[in-house]
């Protein structure tokens, strides 16, 4: 059973969150604070599988709270709750790592399914190997049973969701690949929100990878279609 550390400050929402995950078969805990989910954090030894963040709270906000556990995990989910008007948050928050973010008032269809997506993710971080251990492409090298990619020997500090970009376009190079395409391929194809996700993530891995991310010759930009890895 899954375990999910849910933060937010708002009794109602909170508990709208809590009873939902719990009725889809999810190990919750729950707090109301950004200091309360890191001594959470830090008490369970890295037991918890995927967190659930407001952004706004007093204290230790919800954007901090996502840094200090993305530093201590690279596998971990998180996901960032926001309200439509944080706009510029939410872009924020993924370029920090967070792998997803829900906008308030949300469903409970969109929770659960935003949930799920992030946890098969989790799951395919532990999942076997394939027969093949490594994509090589130019100085990088992509290393199937690691779930981790080097440049010229020296390893690449990625999340699962980069990872599993990289995967996609070593898997595809020097093939267009539109953002639906790719939206569908990491965030699945009952994602609830907009394809901007794929660019922020792009973005973020271009300043890990690019030796001028303003002027990539990796990930490439295909105008008005998506991204193509161009293999050198």
């Amino acid at each position: 059973m899954k375990k999910v550390l849910v933060c937010e400050d708002e009794d109602s929402i909170r508990e709208f969150v809590v009873i939902n995950l719990k009725r889809s078969g999810y190990d919750v805990i729950d707090v109301s604070c950004g200091e309360d989910a890191i001594r959470v954090f830090e008490e369970s030894d890295g037991g918890i599988d995927i967190a659930l963040l407001d952004i706004m709270m007093p204290g230790i906000d919800g954007m901090q709270v996502c840094k200090r556990f993305r530093e201590r995990s690279d596998t971990m989910g998180i996901i960032m709750l926001s309200a439509k008007s944080q706009e510029m948050d939410k872009i924020s928050s993924l370029m920090i790592g967070a792998d997803d973010y829900i906008t308030k008032p949300f469903s409970i269809s969109e929770l659960i399914a935003r949930v799920d997506a992030v946890c098969r993710r989790v799951n395919m971080s532990h999942a076997k190997p394939e027969a093949a251990s490594t994509i090589v492409s130019g100085p990088f090298t992509l290393n199937l049973k690691s779930r981790t990619v080097y440049k010229n020997g020296a390893q690449i500090d990625l999340t699962q969701v980069e990872y599993q970009i990289m995967e996609y376009f070593f898997k595809n190079q020097n093939t267009a690949l539109d953002r639906t395409s790719i939206l569908n391929h990491i965030w699945g194809e009952s994602y609830y929100g907009d394809d901007k996700i794929v660019d922020v993530n792009i973005r973020r891995i271009r300043m890990k990878i690019e030796d001028e991310p303003s002027s990539p010759k990796y990930i490439l930009t295909i105008w008005g279609f998506g991204y193509k890895w161009a293999s050198n």
